[in-house]
């Protein structure tokens, strides 16, 4: 695109920090900001998705903006929807607003909802792509993965020691990172669709999954689904935290296993096995969470679900939190992942690195292509 003015850009910037508020709320739709500027380039209207089946981005700048958005321009994280769904199309809402302008970061790889740039650029609008694409598309990662890969987006998460030990040799782990560590992964949950743990963590550890955050009250966190990965349908038992109500769970067992006493504890799904016999089917298990519209996933799950999603090539970010602490035994971060070779690791690309209180936080995407520009 052509180099936008630094107001653009500015405004740009300013769509996308919006568009973060979206996060945890919109699923299955995508997180999108908007800003609208006046004639003489002033800020004049701002919004963002806040929930699915709400207004889009777009309405609400329009709406703050009122009549000012008339010969203005609109900065808007992604191209505008050009469908009609629970709500009405955003690029004729822009249309309909005299806005003369629409700068969009990132194209909508959507089918049912491309097309936005050539209805606005048929009614005569001046139409460019591309604006901070990079950093709009990091922003909507989970959605564009879910849309690009039909299936949802995967964050494994883990916390270890700086010699990768997850737990004592004695299977002590409470707690190995610091409170600040342990926030922030529910930071992570409540940006999530889905949390999954495997049995081995839902026999050891009778985890609860739910997202607290402080000063939050219940009603502004969006719970995300409980997932219990139980081939076996042998660890989740009446009384576990997981089936506390607090948050809907979904229990993933065998087709073949005994699930009997699971009926009315929680929905349960029944998927095929791994081909190795261990576990289940990595891919089918993300199917059945896409069809329940999980566009994406936070894996705490323990060693060896974390291993068989790595092997299933299905894990799109790592966030580990190391503590500063040696064990020197004890069971380690990710079991096999059918790595046999050091020419067959699965080279990341650390894209960031925090200290949390006395913890590193260091995130890792593998070494792809651009979102926006994938396949």
């Amino acid at each position: 695109m052509a180099t936008a003015a630094p107001v653009e850009t500015a405004a740009m910037r300013r769509a996308i920090e919006l568009a973060a508020r979206g996060l945890g709320h919109t699923s299955p739709n995508p997180v999108v900001g908007c800003v609208v500027l006046d004639s003489a380039g002033r800020t004049v209207g701002e919004g963002w998705h806040q929930r699915a089946g709400g207004p889009h981005a777009e309405v609400h700048a329009l709406r703050d903006a009122g009549e000012r958005a008339r010969g203005g321009t609109a900065l808007v994280t992604l191209e505008p929807c050009n469908h009609t769904g629970r709500t009405g199309p955003c690029a004729q809402a822009l249309i309909d607003a005299g806005i003369v302008r629409v700068v969009y970061a990132v194209s909508d790889p959507n089918p049912a909802a491309t097309g936005g740039a050539v209805t606005l650029a048929d009614a005569g609008i001046d139409v460019e792509g591309g604006l901070l694409a990079d950093e709009a598309a990091a922003g909507n990662e989970a959605w564009l993965t879910s849309v690009l890969r039909r299936r949802p987006f995967v964050l494994w998460k883990y916390a270890a020691t700086l010699d990768g030990r997850i737990a004592a040799a004695d299977g002590t782990s409470r707690w190995i990172t610091s409170p600040q560590s342990r926030a922030d992964v529910h930071r992570l949950r409540a940006a999530a669709d889905a949390v999954i743990v495997g049995s081995g963590t839902a026999r050891a550890d009778d985890p609860q999954l739910g997202a607290r955050i402080s000063g939050l009250g219940d009603d502004e966190i969006s719970q995300p689904l409980r997932v219990v990965v139980d081939s076996g349908a042998t660890a989740v038992k009446a009384g576990a935290r997981v089936l506390d109500g607090s948050a809907p769970t979904l229990i993933a067992v065998a087709e073949d296993a005994d699930a009997g006493h699971l009926e009315g504890l929680a929905p349960i799904v029944r998927l095929p096995r791994a081909a190795d016999g261990r576990g289940l089917h990595i891919p089918a298990l993300l199917q059945a969470l896409y069809e329940r519209d999980v566009r994406s996933v936070l894996l705490e799950g323990g060693p060896t679900l974390a291993g068989a999603f790595l092997a299933a090539r299905a894990v799109d970010k790592v966030v580990g939190y190391l503590a500063p602490v040696l064990l020197g035994a004890g069971p380690a971060a990710v079991g096999d992942a059918g790595i046999t070779t050091i020419a067959q690791a699965l080279r990341l690309d650390v894209t960031d690195t925090a200290q949390l209180g006395p913890d590193l936080r260091i995130t890792a995407t593998p070494i792809r292509h651009a979102l926006h520009e994938e396949n």
